[in-house]
């Protein structure tokens, strides 16, 4: 598996598959794009390395009003790869992250 940051682009390949990822249950309202535009530094896109197949998603932020807090917004993993660690790596990831800049509480 790959992990990078999350880019603009990534928003044409989440929003098709999201709602089937949470059986049908209407979710992409709550993933405007502005997301994938704004929080490229602290959100992350996982993927298969070799096909690019698109495997979990996270959508986090730094608090903008409350530095020493970030905030996870959305965490998307398909449905072949739960049970697996996907979810928990990408929000060790996030902590990580967050922790470098500062961040104390991780809110979600």
């Amino acid at each position: 598996m790959e992990i990078r940051p999350i880019l603009e682009a990534d928003y044409d390949r989440v929003i098709p598959v999201v709602n089937d990822w949470w059986g049908g249950r209407q979710m992409t309202h709550l993933l405007p794009k502005l997301f994938f535009e704004h929080f490229q530094n602290t959100s992350f896109v996982m993927e298969e390395k070799e096909s690019g197949k698109l495997v979990a998603f996270l959508i986090g932020f730094q608090s903008q009003t409350h530095p020493n807090e970030a905030y996870i917004h959305f965490v998307g993993v398909h449905p072949d790869y739960r049970k697996q660690g996907t979810a928990r790596t990408l929000y060790e990831l996030f902590f990580e992250k967050v922790l470098q800049l500062g961040c104390d509480t991780v809110r979600c």
